[in-house]
Protein backbone atom coordinates (compact mmCIF):
# COMPACT_ATOMS: atom_id res chain seq x y z
CA UNK A 1 0.00 0.00 0.00
CA UNK A 2 1.38 3.42 -0.94
CA UNK A 3 1.37 6.31 1.51
CA UNK A 4 0.16 9.65 0.13
CA UNK A 5 2.62 12.52 0.24
CA UNK A 6 1.82 15.30 2.71
CA UNK A 7 0.78 18.51 0.96
CA UNK A 8 2.78 21.55 2.07
CA UNK A 9 -0.35 23.35 3.34
CA UNK A 10 -2.09 20.33 4.84
CA UNK A 11 -0.81 21.13 8.31
CA UNK A 12 -2.08 24.70 8.05
CA UNK A 13 -5.56 23.52 7.08
CA UNK A 14 -5.61 21.00 9.91
CA UNK A 15 -4.42 23.61 12.39
CA UNK A 16 -7.07 26.10 11.28
CA UNK A 17 -9.85 23.60 11.95
CA UNK A 18 -8.43 22.62 15.34
CA UNK A 19 -7.79 26.24 16.28
CA UNK A 20 -11.45 27.03 15.72
CA UNK A 21 -12.32 24.45 18.37
CA UNK A 22 -9.63 25.71 20.73
CA UNK A 23 -10.76 29.33 20.39
CA UNK A 24 -14.41 28.74 21.29
CA UNK A 25 -13.67 29.13 25.00
CA UNK A 26 -12.33 32.66 24.56
CA UNK A 27 -15.81 33.83 23.50
CA UNK A 28 -17.81 31.52 25.72
CA UNK A 29 -19.93 32.83 28.59
CA UNK A 30 -18.93 29.68 30.45
CA UNK A 31 -15.34 30.93 30.74
CA UNK A 32 -16.39 34.27 32.17
CA UNK A 33 -18.79 32.58 34.55
CA UNK A 34 -16.18 30.16 35.89
CA UNK A 35 -13.60 32.90 36.47
CA UNK A 36 -16.15 35.30 37.94
CA UNK A 37 -16.95 32.67 40.58
CA UNK A 38 -13.28 32.94 41.59
CA UNK A 39 -13.32 36.74 41.67
CA UNK A 40 -11.95 37.57 38.18
CA UNK A 41 -14.58 39.62 36.35
CA UNK A 42 -12.76 41.84 33.84
CA UNK A 43 -12.91 40.01 30.46
CA UNK A 44 -9.29 40.95 29.67
CA UNK A 45 -8.07 39.66 33.02
CA UNK A 46 -10.00 36.45 32.32
CA UNK A 47 -8.22 36.10 28.98
CA UNK A 48 -4.78 36.60 30.49
CA UNK A 49 -5.52 34.23 33.38
CA UNK A 50 -6.75 31.28 31.34
CA UNK A 51 -4.14 31.47 28.59
CA UNK A 52 -1.10 32.39 30.70
CA UNK A 53 -1.86 30.10 33.64
CA UNK A 54 0.15 27.24 32.18
CA UNK A 55 3.24 29.45 32.50
CA UNK A 56 2.73 29.80 36.25
CA UNK A 57 2.38 33.10 38.17
CA UNK A 58 4.47 35.07 35.68
CA UNK A 59 4.72 38.83 35.38
CA UNK A 60 3.57 41.18 32.65
CA UNK A 61 6.83 41.02 30.70
CA UNK A 62 6.62 37.29 30.14
CA UNK A 63 2.97 37.49 29.06
CA UNK A 64 3.59 40.38 26.66
CA UNK A 65 6.49 38.49 25.10
CA UNK A 66 4.56 35.24 24.75
CA UNK A 67 1.32 36.83 23.51
CA UNK A 68 3.20 39.26 21.19
CA UNK A 69 0.34 41.40 19.87
CA UNK A 70 -1.06 42.78 23.13
CA UNK A 71 -0.08 46.24 24.31
CA UNK A 72 2.22 45.90 27.31
CA UNK A 73 0.43 48.54 29.38
CA UNK A 74 -2.81 46.56 29.08
CA UNK A 75 -1.07 43.37 30.14
CA UNK A 76 0.58 45.14 33.08
CA UNK A 77 -2.81 46.42 34.23
CA UNK A 78 -3.89 42.85 34.94
CA UNK A 79 -0.71 40.79 35.34
CA UNK A 80 0.61 39.84 37.86
CA UNK A 81 -2.32 41.31 39.85
CA UNK A 82 -4.68 38.59 38.62
CA UNK A 83 -2.61 35.97 40.48
CA UNK A 84 -3.56 37.67 43.76
CA UNK A 85 -7.18 36.71 43.03
CA UNK A 86 -6.78 33.32 41.37
CA UNK A 87 -3.85 30.92 41.31
CA UNK A 88 -2.71 29.49 37.96
CA UNK A 89 -3.91 26.03 39.11
CA UNK A 90 -7.36 27.43 39.88
CA UNK A 91 -7.47 29.23 36.53
CA UNK A 92 -6.56 26.03 34.66
CA UNK A 93 -9.23 24.04 36.50
CA UNK A 94 -11.81 26.74 35.79
CA UNK A 95 -10.81 26.76 32.13
CA UNK A 96 -11.28 23.00 31.86
CA UNK A 97 -14.74 23.24 33.41
CA UNK A 98 -15.62 26.03 30.97
CA UNK A 99 -14.32 24.11 27.96
CA UNK A 100 -16.32 21.06 29.03
CA UNK A 101 -19.54 23.09 29.29
CA UNK A 102 -18.84 25.02 26.09
CA UNK A 103 -18.16 21.99 23.89
CA UNK A 104 -21.16 20.12 25.28
CA UNK A 105 -23.38 23.13 24.56
CA UNK A 106 -22.00 23.88 21.08
CA UNK A 107 -21.53 20.33 19.79
CA UNK A 108 -24.20 18.42 21.68
CA UNK A 109 -23.92 15.43 23.99
CA UNK A 110 -24.17 12.92 21.15
CA UNK A 111 -21.16 14.41 19.31
CA UNK A 112 -19.11 14.85 22.49
CA UNK A 113 -19.47 11.15 23.30
CA UNK A 114 -19.18 9.88 19.72
CA UNK A 115 -16.58 7.46 18.33
CA UNK A 116 -15.54 10.25 15.95
CA UNK A 117 -14.61 12.46 18.91
CA UNK A 118 -12.40 9.72 20.34
CA UNK A 119 -10.82 9.15 16.95
CA UNK A 120 -10.09 12.86 16.53
CA UNK A 121 -8.56 13.04 20.02
CA UNK A 122 -6.28 10.09 19.31
CA UNK A 123 -5.13 11.58 16.00
CA UNK A 124 -4.52 15.05 17.46
CA UNK A 125 -2.58 13.68 20.42
CA UNK A 126 -0.45 11.61 18.07
CA UNK A 127 0.30 14.70 15.99
CA UNK A 128 1.21 16.65 19.12
CA UNK A 129 3.90 14.08 19.87
CA UNK A 130 5.82 15.64 16.98
CA UNK A 131 5.93 19.11 18.56
CA UNK A 132 9.21 20.53 19.90
CA UNK A 133 9.81 22.71 22.96
CA UNK A 134 12.69 24.93 21.83
CA UNK A 135 11.77 28.65 21.60
CA UNK A 136 8.11 27.75 22.15
CA UNK A 137 7.15 28.91 25.66
CA UNK A 138 3.36 28.65 25.43
CA UNK A 139 3.45 25.24 23.79
CA UNK A 140 6.06 23.95 26.22
CA UNK A 141 4.12 25.15 29.25
CA UNK A 142 0.92 23.49 28.04
CA UNK A 143 2.81 20.31 27.19
CA UNK A 144 3.52 19.92 30.91
CA UNK A 145 -0.20 19.69 31.69
CA UNK A 146 -1.90 16.29 32.01
CA UNK A 147 -4.07 14.99 29.19
CA UNK A 148 -7.75 14.95 30.27
CA UNK A 149 -9.52 11.59 30.19
CA UNK A 150 -12.73 12.67 28.46
CA UNK A 151 -12.23 12.48 24.66
CA UNK A 152 -13.64 15.94 23.90
CA UNK A 153 -11.35 17.48 26.52
CA UNK A 154 -8.41 15.42 25.27
CA UNK A 155 -9.09 16.74 21.75
CA UNK A 156 -9.26 20.29 23.07
CA UNK A 157 -6.00 19.78 24.96
CA UNK A 158 -4.27 18.43 21.85
CA UNK A 159 -5.73 21.27 19.77
CA UNK A 160 -4.27 23.69 22.30
CA UNK A 161 -0.84 22.08 22.05
CA UNK A 162 -0.90 22.24 18.26
CA UNK A 163 -2.27 25.79 18.31
CA UNK A 164 0.36 27.11 20.69
CA UNK A 165 3.15 25.21 18.89
CA UNK A 166 2.22 26.83 15.59
CA UNK A 167 1.63 30.17 17.30
CA UNK A 168 5.07 30.23 18.90
CA UNK A 169 6.62 29.43 15.53
CA UNK A 170 4.52 32.14 13.90
CA UNK A 171 5.99 34.71 16.28
CA UNK A 172 9.47 33.64 15.20
CA UNK A 173 8.44 34.26 11.58
CA UNK A 174 6.87 37.63 12.39
CA UNK A 175 9.98 38.79 14.23
CA UNK A 176 12.17 37.71 11.31
CA UNK A 177 9.89 39.72 8.99
CA UNK A 178 10.40 42.75 11.28
CA UNK A 179 6.69 43.07 12.06
CA UNK A 180 5.99 44.12 15.62
CA UNK A 181 2.84 42.97 17.40
CA UNK A 182 0.56 45.74 16.18
CA UNK A 183 2.00 45.72 12.65
CA UNK A 184 1.31 41.99 12.53
CA UNK A 185 -2.32 42.68 13.44
CA UNK A 186 -2.66 45.47 10.86
CA UNK A 187 -1.27 43.34 8.04
CA UNK A 188 -3.31 40.30 9.04
CA UNK A 189 -6.50 42.34 9.14
CA UNK A 190 -5.64 43.76 5.70
CA UNK A 191 -5.73 40.20 4.31
CA UNK A 192 -9.42 40.04 5.21
CA UNK A 193 -8.84 37.05 7.50
CA UNK A 194 -7.75 38.84 10.66
CA UNK A 195 -9.67 40.16 13.62
CA UNK A 196 -11.68 43.33 12.93
CA UNK A 197 -10.10 46.51 14.39
CA UNK A 198 -12.94 47.07 16.89
CA UNK A 199 -12.08 43.75 18.52
CA UNK A 200 -8.36 44.51 18.47
CA UNK A 201 -8.95 47.82 20.23
CA UNK A 202 -11.15 46.23 22.91
CA UNK A 203 -9.08 43.10 23.55
CA UNK A 204 -5.46 43.97 22.67
CA UNK A 205 -5.31 47.43 24.22
CA UNK A 206 -4.28 49.42 21.14
CA UNK A 207 -5.87 52.74 20.19
CA UNK A 208 -6.98 54.00 16.77
CA UNK A 209 -4.06 56.45 16.85
CA UNK A 210 -1.59 53.64 17.44
CA UNK A 211 -3.22 51.59 14.68
CA UNK A 212 -2.87 54.53 12.28
CA UNK A 213 0.77 55.06 13.28
CA UNK A 214 1.52 51.38 12.64
CA UNK A 215 -0.19 51.69 9.25
CA UNK A 216 2.02 54.68 8.46
CA UNK A 217 5.13 52.67 9.33
CA UNK A 218 3.99 49.88 7.06
CA UNK A 219 3.21 52.37 4.31
CA UNK A 220 6.75 53.70 4.63
CA UNK A 221 8.04 50.18 4.00
CA UNK A 222 5.84 49.84 0.92
CA UNK A 223 3.71 47.11 2.52
CA UNK A 224 0.35 48.93 2.51
CA UNK A 225 -1.09 51.55 0.19
CA UNK A 226 -2.88 54.83 0.94
CA UNK A 227 -6.14 52.96 1.53
CA UNK A 228 -4.49 50.65 4.07
CA UNK A 229 -4.65 47.67 1.72
CA UNK A 230 -1.70 45.34 1.27
CA UNK A 231 0.53 46.14 -1.68
CA UNK A 232 2.08 43.37 -3.78
CA UNK A 233 5.09 43.56 -1.49
CA UNK A 234 2.82 43.34 1.54
CA UNK A 235 0.99 40.32 0.18
CA UNK A 236 4.32 38.66 -0.60
CA UNK A 237 5.59 39.35 2.93
CA UNK A 238 2.48 37.88 4.55
CA UNK A 239 2.74 34.84 2.27
CA UNK A 240 6.39 34.42 3.25
CA UNK A 241 5.45 34.61 6.94
CA UNK A 242 2.82 31.90 6.50
CA UNK A 243 5.17 29.66 4.53
CA UNK A 244 7.85 30.01 7.19
CA UNK A 245 5.25 29.27 9.86
CA UNK A 246 4.25 26.15 7.91
CA UNK A 247 7.90 25.08 7.75
CA UNK A 248 8.44 25.57 11.47
CA UNK A 249 5.21 23.69 12.22
CA UNK A 250 5.65 20.79 9.80
CA UNK A 251 6.84 18.12 12.25
CA UNK A 252 3.55 17.31 14.04
CA UNK A 253 1.71 16.73 10.78
CA UNK A 254 4.57 14.81 9.21
CA UNK A 255 4.45 12.53 12.25
CA UNK A 256 0.73 11.94 11.71
CA UNK A 257 1.11 11.35 7.95
CA UNK A 258 -1.00 12.49 5.02
CA UNK A 259 -3.91 10.11 5.65
CA UNK A 260 -4.02 10.91 9.33
CA UNK A 261 -3.87 14.65 8.70
CA UNK A 262 -6.66 14.41 6.12
CA UNK A 263 -8.86 12.45 8.53
CA UNK A 264 -8.17 14.78 11.46
CA UNK A 265 -8.90 17.80 9.27
CA UNK A 266 -12.18 16.23 8.17
CA UNK A 267 -13.26 15.48 11.72
CA UNK A 268 -12.14 18.80 13.21
CA UNK A 269 -13.72 20.76 10.36
CA UNK A 270 -17.05 19.05 11.01
CA UNK A 271 -16.89 19.89 14.72
CA UNK A 272 -15.86 23.47 13.93
CA UNK A 273 -18.78 23.94 11.51
CA UNK A 274 -21.19 22.70 14.15
CA UNK A 275 -19.72 25.08 16.74
CA UNK A 276 -19.86 27.98 14.30
CA UNK A 277 -23.48 27.21 13.48
CA UNK A 278 -24.27 27.20 17.20
CA UNK A 279 -22.98 30.77 17.56
CA UNK A 280 -19.52 30.10 18.96
CA UNK A 281 -18.10 33.40 17.65
CA UNK A 282 -19.38 36.97 17.25
CA UNK A 283 -20.65 37.66 13.73
CA UNK A 284 -18.40 40.73 13.37
CA UNK A 285 -15.20 39.13 14.70
CA UNK A 286 -13.38 38.83 11.34
CA UNK A 287 -13.01 41.60 8.76
CA UNK A 288 -11.63 45.03 7.98
CA UNK A 289 -14.36 47.04 9.68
Amino acid sequence: MTTAALDARAGRRCHNALNSLHSTHYFSPDTGRELAALGVTDPRAVNFAVRAAALGPVGAGAVTAAFYNYKHTLVARHVPAVWETVTPAQALAARERAVDATLRRLLGEETVSSPEMSEAADLALRAAEGCSRGARPLYSAHADLPVPEAPHLALWHAATLLREHRGDGHLIALAAAELDGLEALVTHTATGRGMAPKWIFSTRGWSREEWDAATDRLRGRGLVDDAGELTERGVALRDDVERETDRLDAAPYARLGAEGVARLTELASGFARTALGAGAFPADLIGKR
